[in-house]
């Protein structure tokens, strides 16, 4: 059995609203994610909504996302006297609008990047957060596909053994925490544009892979993903052990996909919920067996 509401305007233009049930397991699901970073070490951080149009382009974002790009503009207050809203197509025009100099970013990390932008790191920085991202999408569904949506990330900034581990390790956690909540996923390797095509590291990125993702049905759900020194190098973030260029790797849950996912397995928002309580009483159990007794 699926829960199934009625489509609401705002969810039919991806931008769906939760009920309490669905708000409670979705602080749920973020509270179990946000503690597997923190436990690993992770420093929790709260990241701004909008970034600088212009610190997004030098990162290649709207050359290989530009289908998914969302960018934000005031009123030009000047212009708005002779371009006013037009209540037929429910847009300001462009001319009511000062340039966009404002993106809404499409996945929580970009912030993390930004925000280490010329700084030194120790070898195994970890930073966790959850943020608004915003995604153009040629149509939306529910909770499965949003214009807004929440996502969770475990970042990991530092040395290519710290970011490689960190995936792996985060790959067999999300695996352990599927078997535990009765959801089969799949992990496929994604062929996002995250590099310009003709270069080299395109190259590179289709001979080894740079994202994996975890799949429910046909929905991906979460995702691990590696940059290798790419951000490292476009925000001069270096290494404090030699000076070197950062790599950087993350780990990343789109929560209301969790929510399609658990409900369409398990029914309905309670028995999703108790799913989720029970999955993390197992691995709380399974780590305390696995560290063995406290002498």
């Amino acid at each position: 059995m699926t829960v199934t509401t009625p489509a609401s305007a705002g969810e039919t233009r991806g931008l769906p609203s939760l009920g309490p049930e669905a708000t409670a397991l979705l602080r749920l699901l973020d509270d179990t994610f946000e503690s597997w970073g923190v436990t690993a070490g992770a420093r929790p951080m709260t990241m701004p909504p909008l970034l600088p149009a212009a610190d997004l382009a030098r990162l290649d974002y709207y050359d290989n996302f530009p289908h998914q790009a969302v960018v934000a503009a005031p009123l030009d207050l000047e212009r708005r006297e002779t371009s006013a809203f037009c209540t037929d197509t429910g847009c300001f025009p462009c001319d009511a609008l000062e340039p966009a100099a404002l993106g809404l970013p499409s996945a929580s990390c970009y912030a993390v990047y930004l925000d280490h932008q010329g700084r030194r790191v120790a070898d195994d920085t970890l930073v966790t957060v959850c943020s608004w991202c915003f995604r153009k999408e040629t149509h939306y569904e529910g909770m499965r596909r949003q214009l807004g949506f929440r996502m969770r990330e475990i970042v990991a900034i530092g040395a290519r053994e710290h970011a490689e581990t960190h995936l792996v390790d985060f790959t067999t956690r999300v695996q352990a925490f599927a078997e535990a909540l009765d959801l089969p996923l799949r992990r496929e390797a994604a062929c996002d544009p995250f590099f310009d095509k003709g270069g080299s590291k395109a190259l590179l990125q289709r001979l080894t892979p740079v994202k994996y993702e975890f799949l429910y049905e046909d929905l991906a759900i979460a995702s691990v993903n590696t940059h290798r020194n790419f951000f490292g190098e476009r925000c001069d973030i270096t290494l404090a052990s030699n000076g070197g260029p950062a790599f950087t790797s993350c780990v990343a849950f789109g929560l209301e996909r969790w929510l399609s996912a658990l409900t369409r397995r398990h029914g309905d928002w309670e028995a999703a919920t108790q799913a989720v309580l029970d999955a993390n009483a197992r691995m709380r159990a399974d780590v305390s067996v696995a560290a063995g007794p406290v002498i």
